[in-house]
């Protein structure tokens, strides 16, 4: 039976923030649906103190941020790109159109259809996220979406060069300075300078996230990504540096950023717990860190591997973080999750930054049910169908009718019969498939 060392803030605490944060967007997204370009002014002035001519940047704006960074650091964000546009553009390649004959004269196939319009979202307000362009303007961009619209918020009163460099790098066709809640319903809404839509990605806060999730329907949506959460699965082949380290590497996002360590170790738990708290007195981030640490930081001992894994597939994290004498075990059993990083060796930074595997992944359970953001979210798969001979119009006709009656659908059933008559040679009244009802078939 597993142990809590450290729990975090009650689940009923935990329901009354997303309640507060549903309403405020929910008025927020009401506000632009009515007021459009004038809703969207006044809330970037409102939250960001930004109001500028035109949200959207030209190309001159565009290339003389550029200019403001230095080689090396564009040669960065162009290497991080090279190692996602590569991973996408192998995924791209494993997504085949198909079309097959399943009996003489029956052709089945599908095709793989890019979105045709995409608003990706790229946090910044507190720290200018410039990976989160790369995983989905780039992988957007090897998928063949034709429009794709980026947004970002000023980052300190102004347009992030290293954000607006990397949006461009990966191929946004509109660059828009606005963000949270404001950002979101233009794109998917629009507004009289922002043509809507047909598809919002990319991660965000708490208002951001629950915006995603009541404009889907509206628009397409990559998955529910709100704050970052991590999870540290340790035995004592590591050190409480590497657990702590890790833990609160992620925790540094927001202050309400799930850190939860699962061992098997007490001493390494106890020796973990001690090691974050050295950290936090010396660790530049140490007020979002902490607090995020202190309200949603969990350590969880369990009595073996197994009750960890079993643990870890319940909680299904965002990212999950495997040290331990058995990394490939974890990876054949666990199920439920966001992204896997495996050994001592590797990171969450890594996958967050430069590796190339996508870093926009499900939180709150959600990895229940889907994975992260990847090219195949900007795919639609689209099924076709054709029928080439008479008699095989004939043999589906006749099984269709029947199918069709058992369930009391007499106008599908015609569509059926129709084919038979036309192409079979079957002379059957309008609305009777009796006389092939008990075809010995």
């Amino acid at each position: 039976m597993q142990e809590y060392l450290k729990r975090s803030k009650p689940e009923a605490e935990r329901a009354a923030d997303d309640a507060k944060v549903r309403s405020i967007v929910e008025n927020t997204l009401d506000e632009i649906k009515i007021g459009g370009d004038r809703a969207i002014r006044a809330l970037s002035e409102k939250f960001d103190g930004y109001r500028p001519e035109n949200f959207r940047l030209s190309e001159v704006e565009i290339e003389s941020l550029i200019e403001q960074l230095s080689a090396r650091e564009i040669a960065d964000i162009k290497f991080a790109q090279e190692q996602v546009r590569k991973f996408a553009q192998a995924q791209r390649d494993s997504m085949l159109d198909i079309e097959v004959e399943t009996m003489p004269g029956v052709i089945l196939g599908h095709k793989n259809i890019p979105v045709q319009s995409v608003g990706c979202y790229v946090p910044g307000g507190k720290f200018p996220m410039v990976a989160s362009a790369h995983m989905s303007v780039a992988t957007a961009a090897v998928a063949g979406v034709p429009r794709i619209i980026a947004s970002t918020p000023p980052f300190n009163g102004r347009p992030n060069p290293a954000v607006i460099a990397a949006m461009h790098f990966g191929g946004a066709h509109e660059i828009y300075v606005l963000g949270g809640i404001q950002a979101v319903g233009a794109m998917a809404l629009g507004t009289e300078t922002i043509e809507a839509v047909h598809m919002l990605v990319g991660p965000g806060n708490a208002f951001v996230a629950e915006a995603k999730r009541q404009l889907f329907g509206k628009v397409g949506i990559d998955l529910f990504a709100g704050p970052t959460e991590t999870m540290v699965i340790a035995d004592e082949t590591v050190d409480a540096e590497l657990c702590a380290t890790d833990l609160l590497g992620q925790a540094e996002h927001g202050y309400n950023s799930p850190a939860v360590l699962v061992t098997n170790s007490r001493k390494l738990a106890t020796e973990t717990m001690a090691e974050i708290e050295r950290l936090l007195k010396i660790l530049p981030t140490r007020d979002t860190a902490e607090a995020s640490w202190r309200d949603y930081g969990e350590v969880i001992l369990c009595e073996d591997h197994n009750e960890m894994l079993s643990v870890a597939d319940e909680i299904a994290s965002e990212h999950v973080q495997v040290m331990t004498d058995r990394d490939d075990w974890f990876l054949e059993h666990m199920t439920c999750y966001g992204a896997l990083f495996l050994g001592a060796r590797t990171n969450v930074s890594n996958g967050d930054k430069v590796i190339g595997t996508n870093h926009t992944l499900p939180t709150k359970k959600a990895g229940r049910y889907t994975g992260g953001l990847w090219v195949g979210k900007f795919l639609k798969t689209h099924s076709y169908q054709k029928i080439t001979t008479d008699e095989a119009a004939t043999l589906i006709g006749e099984y269709g009718s029947r199918l069709c009656m058992l369930e009391g659908f007499a106008g599908h059933a015609e569509q059926c019969n129709l084919r038979v008559r036309r192409y079979g040679g079957v002379n059957i009244p309008y609305g009777d498939s009796a006389p092939y009802r008990d075809r010995d078939l």
